[in-house]
């Protein structure tokens, strides 16, 4: 056990759990744009700052970063783009992650009147769920899908369940810090790891027994 316990922290296990659950093929695949375009930012928590603030986390400002700069690349080509931004409140915060997300993007230059919110979903799936809802009443002709490489896989998969096609846009990918010395961020991004690909088998039981 406290093999395991270095082997994560030091980052050798959690090397090869990260490269299972993060394919490098979504992370090189270009994206797209047509007249009516949406891009769909997925919800990754809020955190506190060291003033009682609640903001994104790192892993999702990339997220939001990615997301104005493709609106803004999006805005040159197409005649409408529009940032779906995904997340409810699972941690049960002051607020959702939408709301949360929302100032970051109006900072970046994209106007409120192109952002819509989806602030109920409590997971990917439901995500994808109430995502759907929103991208068929408005008839899109293309979707982009922004989220990190480890979350993007399950993503897709709940996406394809409720008959969507979006474009990966992979917005960060986690790597471990090799060392002799364990590390915080190699047993969080453990963690995540091993959190993906448990709930991509948990999506493929569940589909085999009729539950989605």
């Amino acid at each position: 056990m406290l093999a395991v316990f270095w082997l994560l922290g030091a980052g050798w296990l959690t090397a090869p759990l990260l490269q299972m659950a993060q394919p490098h093929d979504l992370s090189t695949t270009p994206v797209s744009y047509a007249s009516r375009t949406a891009i769909i930012v997925l919800g990754g928590g809020t955190d506190y700052n060291d003033d009682d603030v609640l903001v994104p986390p790192h892993d999702v400002l990339s997220r939001i970063n990615v997301s104005a700069q493709h609106y803004a690349a999006c805005r040159r080509v197409a005649a409408t783009c529009e940032v779906i931004v995904s997340g409810g409140n699972p941690q049960k915060h002051r607020a959702s992650e939408a709301d949360t997300y929302l100032p970051y993007l109006l900072r970046q230059q994209v106007p409120r009147t192109d952002i819509v919110l989806e602030n109920r979903s409590l997971t990917t799936y439901e995500n994808a769920r109430n995502v759907s809802a929103i991208v068929r009443r408005a008839r899109y002709d293309s979707l982009i899908l922004v989220t990190s490489a480890y979350q993007m896989p399950r993503a897709l998969l709940d996406f394809h369940r409720f008959g969507l096609e979006p474009q990966p846009l992979v917005s960060n990918v986690r790597r471990a810090r090799l060392s002799a010395i364990p590390h915080y961020y190699n047993f969080e991004s453990a963690e995540i790891a091993l959190h993906e690909l448990i709930g991509i088998a948990q999506f493929h039981v569940y589909r085999a027994i009729g539950w989605f």
